[in-house]
């Protein structure tokens, strides 16, 4: 055994022994100590990290302030409940989410502790709402792993045995531009997918007992697929129409991601309900629900909620993040980051038809990887290869897609120009040696 990872092998014997086999393994990099955009195995090696704890540390590793913040909480008091005993962080961080998240005239919200829990109420709040029952969602979609969020997730091989599944959950498919364009241009594309979603009020579900609609203006594990603009736009009107709550997942895409607070803001298509967590509080798990006031004071007294929402610990993080974030100008950094590394990729692509697309919004960007050029023959087998070859020589990364033949940029937004084109460095080598 190389003595060099002698540690983390040890590590990994470790947790083979004792954890479930089930716990997902997407990169066999460990971790002693991270700050920044570096994380630092266990054996003291450097690692630049592209994959952001799957997107949560936007703000970067410990950041001073968030860790401050969290010390400071824990002198005073962990745990007392909100549903028991009010405190002011919660409250405090609920009017700095409306502030930047505004749905219509008022806005409301609550917290929790994780994206599928936000999903969770946010479905529950919708039903309670319209009085109905019905979800339409999308191929392709992720959005997390309890019983609700998992029958809403379209990715097959995150529920093998688990069913049955939630009822009453519907499923259009994405309106995947690169994958399903064909001959078309745009707005060919949306107008015919456009016609398959009113369709669906004949062909699928009764559009009168459809509560909501959830969809990621920009898929996350469905591999960083963004939503047309007409089509969100279109979504948004049939919603309008038939009386049903839009449900707009940010779980991966919020919180400076994209150069915005919410995709949604790139857009400019107001949801009624969305979704939050992952770099909302740097690490800590917390979520949130977001909505307009009158849909979600629907919600019956005492029916949304649970032990831990909004711990105060969490809190604090959130609150320290969101103002660290405002301190440092984030969503400009998010801007100034993807154009790096879009740029970069998108000169790689010029060079490699196995390079289908380069993608995304801010800095949420990926690669796809085909064969013959052609968006519906996906490659599945470049991608194992880079990560692998990637975390050999210093770079962490992700891949997603249904059939994992995309690389997913996720690196903290506070990564330096020096550590950003190393990341890109490395990358671009592997690439060019796995295909």
């Amino acid at each position: 055994m190389n003595k060099k990872n002698t540690t983390s092998q040890e590590l990994f014997e470790r947790r083979k022994n004792v954890v479930a086999n089930g716990v997902g393994v997407f990169n066999t990099a460990t971790v002693k100590e991270a700050k920044g955009a570096i994380i630092t195995d266990v054996d003291g090696r450097e690692l630049i990290d592209f994959a952001g704890g799957i997107g949560v540390v936007n703000a970067g590793h410990c950041p001073e302030p968030v860790v401050n913040a969290i010390r400071e909480q824990a002198g005073k008091y962990i745990h007392t409940s909100f549903n028991v005993v009010t405190y002011e962080p919660y409250i405090a961080l609920c009017e700095e989410l409306a502030e930047i998240l505004p749905h219509g005239d008022k806005t409301k919200v609550m917290l929790v502790s994780t994206g599928a829990e936000a999903v969770e109420n946010a479905i529950k709040i919708a039903r309670q709402a319209t009085k109905r029952q019905a979800i339409l969602c999308f191929t392709g979609a992720y959005h997390g792993r309890s019983m609700m969020a998992m029958s809403l997730t379209s990715k097959v091989s995150y529920k093998y045995d688990c069913g049955p599944f939630a009822p009453e959950v519907y499923r259009l498919p994405f309106p995947n531009f690169y994958r399903y364009r064909g001959t078309r241009d745009m707005d060919k594309f949306v107008e015919d997918e456009l016609k398959r979603l009113h369709e669906s009020a004949l062909n699928l579900v009764d559009v009168k007992s459809v509560a909501a609609v959830i969809i990621e203006p920009i898929q996350g594990e469905g591999g960083f697929n963004a939503v047309p603009q007409k089509y969100l736009e279109g979504l948004r009107n049939f919603c309008d129409v038939h009386g049903i709550v839009l449900i707009m997942d940010e779980v991966q895409s919020g919180f400076c991601r994209t150069g915005h607070w919410a995709s949604w803001q790139h857009y400019g298509v107001q949801p009624d309900i969305s979704t939050y967590a992952k770099s909302m509080g740097s690490g800590l798990p917390i979520g949130a629900v977001v909505g307009k006031a009158e849909v979600m004071d629907a919600a019956a007294i005492g029916s949304i909620g649970g032990t831990y929402i909004g711990s105060p610990i969490c809190c604090v993080a959130a609150s320290a993040t969101i103002k660290y974030m405002k301190q440092i100008n984030l969503n400009e950094k998010a801007v100034k980051v993807g154009h790096v590394i879009k740029t970069r990729l998108e000169n790689l692509m010029k060079q490699y038809p196995e390079i289908g697309d380069v993608r995304g919004i801010g800095a949420m960007i990926a690669i796809e990887f085909v064969k013959n050029g052609d968006p519906r023959q996906p490659d599945s087998e470049i991608c194992p290869k880079i990560v692998k070859g990637c975390i050999e020589n210093g770079l962490i990364v992700l891949s997603a897609g249904t059939y994992k033949n995309v690389l997913r940029i996720l690196s903290p937004l506070v990564i330096t120009d020096t550590e950003l084109e190393k990341g890109l460095s490395i990358l671009e080598t592997e690439i060019k040696k796995a295909i």
